[in-house]
């Protein structure tokens, strides 16, 4: 089993992890959780306004409600950087996939993509969302606590290294061979 990820890789791997793509950004996987630690791989993913992606965990157990109790729609998609993926993911036959939506080579830093900014994702249009994505538990456990430390070092917020959480502005499809692009 290989070692996890430590703080000097990830340091030396920012500025590669940064020059991702503004836009255009291709889709490295897309990733359906029907429930925890439960992961397929489709070709293809629809998503919808309503639902988020029909059969998956957002809608029965989702990790923010909003006061009412129904799911926070500003959570539906997670779109997770593939150079951040690639390097922290190492153990791909013993460890779960961070189980991420879409894994794209994209780069999400706040200055790229605000809050509130789109992207066409296949047919679908998705809002970046205000909730910041800073690796559960799970990520730590999974991948290093040097993998957790990273996102959350200090002035690396607004790098957004674990990747955005979006809501679905309108509904469609989005196929492993699309592009993710701004609007």
């Amino acid at each position: 089993m290989p070692h996890p990820v430590t703080a000097e890789e990830l340091a030396a791997a920012l500025p590669h992890v940064l020059a991702a793509p503004k836009t255009d950004a291709p889709i490295v996987s897309l990733c359906w959780r029907a429930g925890f630690n439960r992961r397929s791989f489709p070709d293809r993913l629809l998503l919808t306004r309503r639902c988020g992606i029909p059969g998956e965990r957002w809608l029965k157990q989702p990790w923010l409600r909003l006061p009412n109790g129904r799911p926070d729609p500003r959570i539906q998609v997670s779109i997770l950087p593939a150079r951040v993926c690639d390097l922290v993911w190492r153990d791909r036959q013993g460890t779960p996939h961070p189980g991420d939506t879409i894994v794209a080579d994209l780069d999400t830093t706040e200055a790229n993509l605000p809050v509130g900014s789109l992207l066409r994702a296949g047919t679908a249009v998705l809002r970046v969302s205000d909730v910041f994505n800073d690796g559960c538990v799970k990520w730590k456990a999974r991948y290093g606590a040097a993998a957790k430390d990273w996102i959350v070092a200090p002035g690396h917020a607004a790098l957004r290294l674990r990747g955005i959480l979006c809501s679905i502005e309108e509904g469609g499809v989005v196929a492993a061979s699309d592009r993710l692009r701004k609007l």
